[in-house]
């Protein structure tokens, strides 16, 4: 069959390697490579990280940048844990820009942590690493006690029901140490996005906030265990000034999205 323009021709192509990958029965993540930009994919109907070859550690999916507006809350944490390693875009941008933590990485899938050197996410050392665990099991089990829980764990199905779960997010309220916070990454399309930021609400006694992404589709949810809650505004500005004079992303524009938040969700 033949295509005359080239648009469709790249559609044919990925929708035939698929239907290839399909009836070999692959199942595993694999990597994809266009105009400079490396692309982890479980499927060819959605993109799960992308990384800029020439430039590893910036932070190209614009949901990745609002995760990192947990740091207008707490700009210095200690300790995070996050469930899902994916291409490693957040871990590696904690690594290299929150110096003050240390960071453990839970991952279910060998097939996506054996990519980790595709994405140049740092070796395990004092302050990093990776570990092989169920992420739900390692919140009820765990004694880490991380100032910040991010949670970013999809499959080839979506969010699975275990990292959903009232359970789950009561095990993370546990988790956390005691002003902790939780960010979760939800897609605002999902039939029971209401049920799951509900659950969350539930979990922390309706101590949180739900930041939009500049896609517009992911809302990222902050949520407080035991601090200051609704935070007061001159220290999310204040946390902003500092931040924006070490990290390469715009706090201020965080700040002011995240201000906008709380204030109509009627917490400010």
């Amino acid at each position: 069959m033949k295509f005359k323009n080239k648009h469709v021709k790249n559609i044919a192509r990925t929708v035939c390697r698929e239907f290839d990958r399909f009836c070999a029965g692959a199942a595993k993540p694999y990597l994809t490579e266009r105009d400079g930009v490396l692309a982890l994919n479980f499927d060819a109907m959605s993109v799960q990280s992308e990384m800029y070859v020439d430039r590893p550690d910036e932070l190209v999916i614009s949901y990745t940048r609002a995760m990192m507006s947990f740091l207008l809350l707490n700009p210095a944490p200690e300790r995070i844990a996050m469930i899902g390693l994916g291409g490693g875009s957040i871990a590696k941008y904690c690594y290299r820009n929150v110096t003050s933590a240390e960071i453990q990485v839970i991952e279910i899938s060998p097939d996506v942590i054996a990519l980790r050197n595709d994405f140049a996410i740092p070796e395990d050392d004092a302050r990093f690493c990776v570990l092989a665990n169920d992420g739900a099991r390692w919140v009820a089990d765990t004694t880490f006690q991380p100032e910040v829980l991010i949670v970013d764990g999809f499959d080839m199905e979506g969010l699975p029901a275990a990292l959903s779960s009232q359970r789950f997010y009561d095990d993370c309220f546990a988790a956390l140490a005691d002003s902790g916070i939780l960010a979760v990454n939800l897609w605002g399309g999902y039939p029971h996005y209401e049920d799951y930021l509900a659950r969350i609400s539930n979990s922390f006694a309706g101590r949180i906030v739900v930041v939009d992404s500049d896609d517009e589709f992911n809302k990222i949810v902050l949520a407080v265990k035991n601090g200051v809650f609704p935070p007061d505004i001159s220290f999310i500005r204040q946390h902003a000034n500092v931040l924006d004079m070490s990290h390469p992303l715009n706090f201020q524009s965080k700040s002011n999205r995240l201000i906008g938040a709380l204030k109509a969700a009627g917490v400010d």
